[in-house]
């Protein structure tokens, strides 16, 4: 029997996310930090990248990424951990903040136990 090799075992994306995650909003609310290689990983709303100066982008298409938006927007993980956990209560959908999205989740959880 040949020796078979050793697999390797990596993570690849972080949920971060204020809300709970079997909510009914809670995907719409929730950013990734994904690994981008080299050990770098991206702050990911959507479509959109986090920079480092707290501000989203969209994410260029690979041949148009240049270094210098490389560096604004790929950070080593705790770095994009830490950005994705203060950007988290800061996300607004269709107008709704995080603090909306809790308090009606809350109110769909009372009217149900009734």
């Amino acid at each position: 029997m040949t020796d078979l090799p050793e697999p390797i075992v990596q993570p690849t994306r972080y949920t971060v996310n204020c809300l709970h995650e079997d909510g009914i909003d809670s995907h719409v609310f929730e950013i990734t930090v994904e690994y981008r290689g080299h050990d770098r990983w991206a702050v990911k709303r959507h479509s959109q990248c986090l920079g480092a100066d707290g501000t989203w982008d969209y994410e260029l298409r690979p041949s148009e990424r240049e270094d210098d938006w490389l560096d604004a927007h790929r950070f080593d993980l705790d770095t994009a951990l830490k950005l994705a956990k203060e950007a988290a209560p800061k996300v607004t959908v269709n107008g709704f903040t995080v603090a909306d999205a809790l308090r009606m989740a809350e109110q769909r959880n009372e009217a149900g136990r009734g």
